[in-house]
C-alpha cells in the first residue's frame, strides 16, 4: 500500500498489483514462477494466467505492472540466512524477474548493519520495510527514466532457495553460544528452530546473547545438549560448547501452543471466562476480522488456528491494527497472537487484557501512611528495583525529616549491592526485555499514561513534597508537580519523532544513571528521566538523601502506568555511596546530575576514570539580576523578590546578586523590605503561607553562617538573617546591601532566601555587565528595563544559559535549560535534552 501510494504521488498509474497464489489460493509474495502450474512457461504467459485468476485489487504484492513501464521485477530479503551465518550486514535486492523471479539480473541493492541481538522482525521494522518502500519506488522511476541497470548475478554465493523447511531447522548443539543464537534468530519466526524436550518437538523464539554470571534457575534436560538448560525468571538459558550463554524468551509446542519460556514448569491453566454481552460483541467483531484475513476458511470456529489456516507474520500486523482501530483500549502486541493462535484462546486472551486480568502479579507495596492535609497519603519507602519494592541489602534504613515539625519517616538506605542489582535490572530491560522490543509510539503512550496518573495524584504528590522538602503546597501543586506532568507529556510527544538525518543514524544510548537534588525533588526527576525514557533508555535514579519520598511515589505510579520491569529503578540513600558507585559503574554509559559544582566535579572525574561515560551536569549558580532606573519599578520589586525568595530561595536559578542602578537603589530596597514584612512564614500546607521551612537542618545552619560572614565583611544587614523562633527549620527572608565585589556574599551562592544587593552608577551599562559576568558561574541571569535595545544588548552579553527580560523564573518545558562555565554543561528540557540521551552514528554507504 505504501509503494502504491508513493508511485501515485510520483505520477505513475498502477493498473495491476498481484502475487503468485499459494496452495490455499491466497496471495503469496514469496511464491516463485517455477511452481508446477507455471514451470517452464514464458513470463508474459504467467502474467496472463494471473490476471485471469485474480482481480486487480491492492494486496501485499511485490510485482507491479504500470501502463508506462512494461517491466516486472521482484524484491527479496535474505535476512534469515544472514542471521544464521552471523553476518554483520543484511539487506535486500531488487531483481529483474525471469521465470524464477529472483534469478534475474540485479536492479539495485541496499544494506544495513546487523546488531548482535537483531531478529528478522527488528531488521524488517527499522530497515527492510521503510527502505524497501523507497527502493521499490526508486526502481520504478529508474525504469521509467531508462536508467535502470541490469547487473548479471554471479552464481557463486547466490541463493535462490525458498523459506527453510521445518525438518532442516533442528538445532545442532555442539556449537558456540553465538552460533546457536544466530541459528535460532535466523529461523524466527519461520520456520522456527527446534529441538526435542521430553519427547516432543519444541520451537524456540526470541533469542539473545546473555552476559554476566549464570542466573539462578531450574534445570531442563534437552536432547543433545552437554549441559542442561535453565528455566529462569527471564526465560530459558542455554549454553554453547564454549560455556557462554544465550536466552530464549518463548517456546512453542507441537500443538501450536506458545508460552513464555519462564513459565515452562508452572501451571498456566486458567478458568474459562464468562463473557459479558459487550465482550461477546467484541468477539464477533474480531471473528469478522479473522474471516477477512483467512478468506479460504469457510467458518471461523473456536478451534480455528490463525497460522495453520494460512496466515503469515504479515497478517499478524494487519489483524492487530484492525482490532486497535475498532477497540483502542485493547493494546495487543505481535507476540500475543503467537501466544494464542486458536480463536477461542485469542478471545480469552483479548478479554483478559481488556479487563486488566493479564497484568502480572499485583505490585506489593509496604506503605507509610500519614493523615495530613485533609487526606491520607500513602508513601512507599523501600528501594524500587526491577519493578518491585524491596528492602535495601541488610534491611538498613535511615530517617528523612519533615522540616516543618521534625517528624521522621524511615526509608531504605541503599547499598553498593543494591546499585549492582538495579543496574543489572536496567541492563536486562534494555537488552532483552519488553522495553527493548517496544516501538517508539508505544513508549510515548506509556509516558502519557504516567503523566495522567501523576496529574490524577497531584494533590497527594504535592502534599508529599511539602512534608518532605518544605515546599509551600500551592507552589508544589503548580510547579513541582504541574511542571513535572507537563514535562512528561512534552517528551512523550517526542518519542516517535526522533528521526535519523541522511547519512546519520540516531539511536538510544543505553542504561543511564540520574542523580537529582533536594530543592525540586519531583520536578528534577521529571526533567531528566522524561528525556531519558523518551530516547528509549532505561534508568537507575538516586533521589537526594533528604527528599526521597516523591521519587518512590513516582516509582509506584510508573508501575501502575505499565512500564516494564527494570526500566525505572529508584535507590534512596547516600550520594557518597550510591551516587559515587553509579558514577563508577562500568555498565552505566550516561550519568545526568544536578547539584553542587564541587560534587559535579567529583562525579565527572569518576565517570572519566571508570569508562568515560557520557555526562551532563547542571551545577551551582550565582545568577546576576540587573535592574535599571528606567524599569517598571513595581514589577521589578515584585519579580526581584520572586527571583530570590521563590521556593524559599532553594532555587538553582535564583538571583544570587542584584545590581540596582544608583538612582533607584534606596527606593527599591525600601519597597522590598516593606513587602517582606507582609509575607506569611509558616506551615507549607497552610494555603495562606508564602514562605515555608528550609529543606533540612544542615542547610539552615549553613545559611545562618552565610549571613554571619556577610556582616563580618562589612555588608549591611537590612532585614532578617536569623532563624524564626518556632519549631522547624525556618529562616527569615533576608536583605543585604552595600555588597562589594570582593566579598563572600558577592561570590558564593547562598541557595536560600538571602537577597544580595549591589549598587552601580547611573548609565554604566558596560561596567555593570563586567561585574555581573565576573563569576565562575553562568546558569541564569536577568535584566529589567523599558529600553528594548538596552535589554537586547545586555542579554547578548550576559554569560549565562538563560536570560530573563522583565520577568524571572519563567521556564518552559520546550525551552532548553542549562548553564555555562562552572554551572555545568548539557541541557535539560526542549529538543536539546534528548540529545543528552541519544548517540549519533555516521553511516557512509557507496552503492
Amino acid at each position: 500500500q505504501e509503494v502504491y501510494r508513493h508511485l501515485q504521488k510520483e505520477g505513475h498509474r498502477v493498473v495491476g498489483v498481484f502475487t503468485i497464489p499459494d496452495v490455499n489460493g491466497k496471495a503469496d509474495p514469496l511464491g516463485k514462477c517455477n511452481q508446477s502450474q507455471f514451470k517452464g512457461k514464458p513470463i508474459w504467459e504467467v502474467i496472463s494466467i494471473l490476471c485471469l485468476h485474480q482481480a486487480y485489487e491492492l494486496s501485499n504484492g511485490l510485482i507491479f505492472v504500470t501502463k508506462v513501464i512494461p517491466s516486472i521485477f521482484t524484491l527479496k530479503y535474505s535476512v534469515g540466512r544472514t542471521l544464521i551465518q552471523g553476518d554483520k550486514k543484511a539487506g535486500f535486492t531488487i531483481f529483474w524477474a525471469d521465470d524464477g523471479l529472483d534469478t534475474g539480473p540485479i536492479l539495485l541493492q541496499r544494506e544495513c548493519d546487523v546488531g548482535r541481538n537483531d531478529t528478522v522482525d527488528d531488521l524488517y521494522n527499522h530497515f527492510l520495510f521503510p527502505e524497501g518502500i523507497k527502493a521499490m519506488v526508486e526502481a520504478v522511476q529508474l525504469i521509467a527514466d531508462g536508467k535502470a541497470p541490469q547487473i548479471p548475478q554471479p552464481e557463486e554465493g547466490a541463493t535462490y532457495e525458498g523459506i527453510q523447511k521445518k525438518e532442516n531447522a533442528e538445532i545442532s548443539w555442539d556449537k558456540p553460544a553465538e552460533a546457536l543464537h544466530n541459528w535460532i534468530r535466523g529461523h524466527d519466526k519461520v520456520p522456527g528452530a527446534w529441538t526435542v524436550i521430553d519427547g516432543q518437538m519444541v520451537t524456540f523464539y526470541g533469542s539473545s546473547l546473555l552476559d554476566g554470571p549464570v542466573p539462578p534457575g531450574q534445570p531442563l534436560a534437552i536432547k543433545g545438549t552437554a549441559k542442561p538448560g535453565l528455566i529462569t525468571k527471564n526465560g530459558l538459558v542455554l549454553f554453547g560448547n564454549d560455556g557462554k550463554m544465550l536466552l530464549v524468551r518463548n517456546l512453542q509446542f507441537e500443538d501450536g501452543k506458545m508460552i513464555p519460556a519462564s513459565k515452562y514448569f508452572s501451571s498456566d491453566e486458567m478458568s474459562v471466562l464468562e463473557l459479558t454481552e459487550e465482550e461477546k460483541k467484541m468477539a464477533e467483531d474480531i471473528k469478522t476480522i479473522w474471516k477477512g484475513i483467512l478468506s479460504n476458511v469457510a467458518v471461523i470456529e473456536d478451534s480455528t488456528d490463525f497460522f495453520k489456516s494460512g496466515a503469515s507474520s504479515m497478517h499478524v500486523v494487519r489483524m492487530i491494527e484492525e482490532i486497535k482501530q475498532k477497540y483502542s483500549g485493547l493494546q495487543l502486541q505481535n507476540e500475543d497472537v503467537y501466544m494464542a493462535t486458536k480463536f477461542a484462546d485469542f478471545i480469552q486472551m483479548a478479554v483478559r487484557k481488556l479487563r486488566g486480568e493479564d497484568e502480572e502479579e499485583e505490585l506489593v507495596i509496604d506503605y507509610v501512611s500519614k493523615n495530613v492535609n485533609n487526606m491520607t497519603v500513602k508513601m512507599p519507602y523501600q528501594c524500587f528495583i526491577n519493578g518491585q519494592f524491596m528492602d535495601a541489602e541488610g534491611g538498613k534504613t535511615y530517617d528523612t525529616i519533615n522540616p516543618t515539625d521534625g517528624s521522621v519517616t524511615k526509608v531504605s538506605y541503599a547499598s553498593v549491592a543494591d546499585v549492582d542489582k538495579a543496574v543489572a535490572a536496567a541492563k536486562d530491560a534494555f537488552e532483552n526485555g519488553e522495553w527493548a522490543r517496544m516501538n517508539a509510539r508505544e513508549r510515548g503512550r506509556l509516558m502519557y499514561r504516567l503523566a495522567d496518573l501523576m496529574e490524577e495524584h497531584q494533590e497527594e504528590l504535592a502534599t508529599i513534597e511539602a512534608i518532605d522538602s518544605g515546599a509551600v503546597y500551592t507552589l508544589a501543586l503548580k510547579t513541582h508537580v504541574g511542571m513535572s506532568v507537563q514535562t512528561f507529556r512534552y517528551f512523550a510527544g517526542w518519542c516517535d519523532k526522533i528521526q535519523s538525518l541522511p547519512g546519520n543514524m540516531i539511536g538510544n544510548l543505553t542504561f543511564c544513571a540520574i542523580v537529582i537534588p533536594w530543592n525540586y525533588p519531583l520536578m528534577m526527576l521529571a526533567w531528566k528521566s522524561a528525556a531519558c525514557l523518551a530516547a528509549g533508555n532505561t534508568l537507575v535514579l538516586k533521589p537526594a538523601q533528604v527528599t526521597p519520598l516523591t521519587a518512590l511515589k513516582f516509582a509506584e505510579l510508573s508501575a501502575k502506568a505499565g512500564f516494564p520491569k527494570g526500566v525505572i529503578n529508584i535507590l534512596p540513600g547516600s550520594g557518597g555511596l550510591v551516587g559515587q558507585h553509579m558514577s563508577e559503574h562500568p555498565d552505566i554509559r550516561k550519568l545526568g546530575f544536578t547539584g553542587s559544582t564541587l560534587i559535579g566535579k567529583q562525579i565527572m572525574k569518576s565517570c572519566a576514570v571508570s569508562n568515560l561515560k557520557k555526562v551532563s551536569l547542571e551545577l551551582g549558580g550565582k545568577s546576576p539580576l540587573i535592574i535599571f532606573e528606567d524599569c517598571e519599578l513595581d514589577k521589578a520589586v515584585r519579580m526581584g523578590m520572586g527571583a530570590v525568595y521563590f521556593n524559599k530561595g532553594e532555587n538553582c536559578i535564583a538571583a544570587g546578586r542584584l545590581f540596582v542602578e544608583e538612582s533607584i537603589h534606596d527606593e527599591f530596597v525600601r519597597r522590598v523590605v516593606e513587602e517582606i514584612k507582609k509575607m506569611k512564614i509558616g506551615d507549607p500546607l497552610d494555603r495562606a503561607t508564602d514562605h515555608g521551612p528550609q529543606n533540612h537542618k544542615a542547610h539552615l545552619e549553613k545559611l545562618l553562617e552565610y549571613c554571619e560572614i556577610g556582616v563580618k565583611e562589612g555588608a549591611t544587614l537590612v532585614y532578617g538573617g536569623r532563624q524564626v523562633c518556632r519549631p522547624g527549620f525556618f529562616m527569615e527572608p533576608t536583605v543585604f546591601t552595600d555588597v562589594e565585589d570582593h566579598m563572600y556574599l558577592a561570590k558564593e551562592e547562598s541557595f536560600g532566601p538571602v537577597m544580595v544587593i549591589s549598587k552601580f552608577k547611573n548609565g554604566d551599562v558596560d561596567g555593570v555587565l563586567k561585574r555581573a559576568n565576573s563569576t565562575e558561574y553562568g546558569l541564569a541571569s536577568g535584566v529589567f528595563t523599558r529600553d528594548l535595545s538596552k535589554a537586547l544588548y545586555v542579554s547578548e552579553n550576559l554569560e549565562a544559559g538563560t536570560v530573563f527580560i522583565n520577568t524571572y523564573n519563567k521556564t518552559d518545558v520546550a525551552a532548553p535549560f542549562g548553564g555555562f562555565k562552572q554551572s555545568g554543561f548539557g541541557k535539560d528540557l526542549g529538543e536539546e535534552a534528548l540529545h543528552e540521551y541519544l548517540r549519533t552514528k555516521a553511516v557512509t554507504v557507496e552503492y
